[in-house]
């Protein structure tokens, strides 16, 4: 096998992700995309907001089911899970995710498309719960947000293969639990919040009150040296220096390490490289940006020429036809 092709956050642009397929060189053989010499690693996110969800979730799972693929889980199939799992009596509460109006319009367009096919959502949410928070290979790390190798270690103690089970996804909705800080930081980072009243109005449409820090600055001082998000901090707090505090809850993910590559940070314009050793591939594909793969054949240190993507066309906002999605 030559090497991997890590593939960013899909967010239900799933006929962009066969044109992605098809470019990198797979070809349908069997209702499975395959390569005969490479592997696909998908980042996590599969779902939500895009218009053709369960095309992106048939393509990717066939590919690991099949071995021509693995994926590492993100925020949205977590989200997902617990949104829909009902909690245990003693949390006080129906659901373990609340149906709260932000978290509906989050998981809505997921929900619409699989609502006329319930088992196959069934099913779908049992496949998320088998997907790994991480895979450390023979030269390469991946994880949806953030490498913490201390949080990775508690993991493996009690999940070797990173794969959590219902009773750790029933832990993690509590702040207080080692579940919680695992499942947070791995699948959605660090988040540092912001003054009071102090807002961000993201071109997602949603209103933030902290920001995404990156966790690859030695010895960070202002919030500017870790910000990493495609939204601007308001007026000059980007020269707000870091306390001891916030200081402490970043990680941090040095130089000497193996190639790491994440998603998550909606980046935008070219790709490009944070850091020598860190690649992210979330370029706002679902907001018509691009859907961004990386070829790696093994260096140690990565390249940016070796990015390879796809824009995403205007026309993903069409309802996806029934033929569309059931491609053989």
């Amino acid at each position: 096998m030559e090497g991997y092709d890590l593939i960013g956050d899909v967010h239900g642009c799933g006929a962009t992700l066969a044109a992605l397929l098809e470019k990198l060189g797979y070809h349908q053989r069997g209702g499975v995309y395959r390569h005969p010499r490479r592997r696909v690693i998908f980042l996590g996110d599969l779902i939500d907001r895009g218009p053709r969800i369960r095309l992106a979730v048939t393509i990717a799972r066939r590919m690991v089911e099949e071995g021509e693929a693995h994926i590492v889980m993100g925020n949205h199939e977590y989200n997902a899970l617990a949104y829909c799992h009902r909690a245990p009596r003693r949390l006080g509460r129906e659901w373990l995710r609340d149906h709260s109006p932000r978290h509906n319009r989050i998981i809505k367009e997921t929900l619409d498309q699989y609502r006329d096919h319930p088992a196959e959502w069934e099913d779908t949410l049992a496949w998320f719960l088998e997907i790994p928070l991480f895979l450390e290979f023979a030269g390469l790390r991946v994880v949806h947000a953030c490498w913490d190798q201390p949080l990775i270690d508690a993991l493996r103690q009690e999940h070797p293969d990173g794969r959590i089970d219902e009773t750790f996804l029933e832990a993690s909705v509590d702040p207080a639990t080692q579940a919680f800080r695992i499942l947070d930081r791995l699948t959605r980072g660090t988040h540092i919040p912001l003054p009071q009243g102090t807002e961000i109005h993201s071109g997602d449409g949603f209103t933030r009150r902290s920001f995404r820090a990156h966790f690859w600055a030695r010895d960070p001082v202002t919030w500017g040296d870790v910000v990493f998000q495609p939204d601007n901090l308001p007026g000059d707090l980007e020269a707000r220096t870091l306390s001891d505090a916030e200081r402490a809850r970043l990680s941090y993910y040095g130089p000497e390490q193996r190639p790491l590559f994440i998603g998550h940070y909606w980046c935008e314009g070219i790709p490009a490289l944070p850091a020598a050793n860190v690649a992210c591939l979330d370029y706002s594909a679902v907001k018509f940006g691009r859907l961004v793969a990386y070829r790696w054949s093994g260096e140690s240190r990565l390249d940016a020429n070796h990015f390879v993507w796809v824009r995403v066309p205007r026309e993903e906002e069409a309802r996806p036809c029934p033929w569309e999605i059931e491609f053989d």
